[in-house]
């Protein structure tokens, strides 16, 4: 018989392998949508994909801010799977043989890396406001208490509109006619849609699973929550960005994986305004640990590295491996996840 830790590690390597699964299917047909509709790859990516790769963040926020009521897994995990996607250009650039990934990138990614420095840079100044406490009678302590979420949460859900409008707007016009024929092999649009929205249902059905699993591990474990959200579940839920860039990788759409990555950071700092939204005890930013402002912190840093590594395209590798950009993105996760360790909640 298994023993109760066997069996929480055995439900957790199994949500695991179901997003996993589902996220490959994912890159599949995303990839037959993108030649069957004339879309780009970097749009593919930094729009659809990256929305339904991040289903698993959103699902996990919602069950763990409302049926779990444990706020710093929704964080952690929302905060986290950002600093993953930012390593999975570490994977894309040591994959890459030819020359590193940075020379080969895209100038257009640029602009989602840019907001996506926006956009966490605000969460983080929220999050440090949000553990002030407000006097009962301020004005602003009222309006909070009557919407029932922090006024960051408007202000997210906007700056993500403008980001991807502004981005398929500079799509749009930097858009290069395709020349490629098309694969009369390719599956019709109808049946890519069906599969693709199957494969979508199956990721957000085993992201709702994965919060309860984490919660009994770091009760197993004795570890924090901030810890396991950021890092366990982060990279849980974060594997459908990998199969997405792997898959992407051996297909050549080298920019639909950048995308996919850029795009779900965006979106997982959606997920926190969402997760504002279901949070009934109070604004969330204010009822979790103030630990995750160096999760906030190091993804902000890692996403400036990757805009010198876009502006800069350096091509040199450290010990033939990877680039010093990648080098540094590395070691800011490996800071991070240190720090979480040690002084989570």
């Amino acid at each position: 018989m298994m023993s109760p830790l066997s069996v929480i590690w055995f439900q957790f390597a199994l949500c695991a392998i179901l997003i996993g699964a589902a996220g490959y299917q994912l890159s599949l047909y995303g990839d037959v949508i993108a030649q069957r509709t004339g879309m780009s790859g970097s749009w593919i990516g930094l729009a659809l994909l990256a929305t339904v790769t991040s289903l698993p963040e959103l699902a996990t926020g919602i069950s763990s801010v409302t049926l779990a009521n444990a706020p710093n897994l929704a964080v952690g995990d929302a905060l986290g799977s950002c600093v993953v996607n930012l390593v999975f250009l570490v994977v894309i650039d040591t994959l890459i043989r030819k020359e590193p990934l940075w020379p080969r990138a895209g100038q257009g990614h640029v602009l989602a890396a840019a907001f996506g420095v926006l956009m966490l840079g605000f969460t983080l100044v929220s999050l440090l406001m949000s553990q002030v406490t407000l006097p009962q009678t301020s004005a602003l302590n009222s309006v909070v208490t009557q919407l029932g979420f922090g006024l960051t949460t408007p202000v997210l859900l906007g700056l993500y509109l403008v980001a991807m409008r502004t981005v398929f707007a500079y799509e749009h016009e930097h858009a290069v006619a395709q020349t490629d024929t098309l694969d009369n092999q390719l599956p019709a649009l109808r049946t890519a849609l069906i599969r693709f929205a199957l494969a979508a249902c199956v990721v957000a059905g085993a992201g709702v699973w994965l919060p309860f699993v984490a919660t009994d591990l770091a009760n197993a474990m004795a570890w924090n929550k901030s810890f396991v959200g950021s890092l366990f579940v982060a990279l849980a839920t974060s594997l459908p960005e990998l199969a997405v860039t792997l898959s992407a990788l051996r297909i050549g759409a080298l920019e639909m994986a950048i995308g996919n990555l850029l795009g779900s950071n965006l979106f997982n700092v959606v997920i926190i305004a969402v997760d504002d939204l279901f949070y009934r005890p109070g604004v969330l930013l204010a009822n979790v640990s103030s630990v995750h402002a160096v999760t906030a912190a190091s993804a902000i840093t890692m996403t400036g590295l990757a805009l010198v590594g876009l502006f800069f395209k350096p091509g040199g590798r450290v010990l033939r491996a990877m680039s010093w950009i990648s080098l540094g993105l590395v070691c800011m996760y490996l800071l991070n996840t240190y720090v979480l360790f040690l002084f989570g909640e």
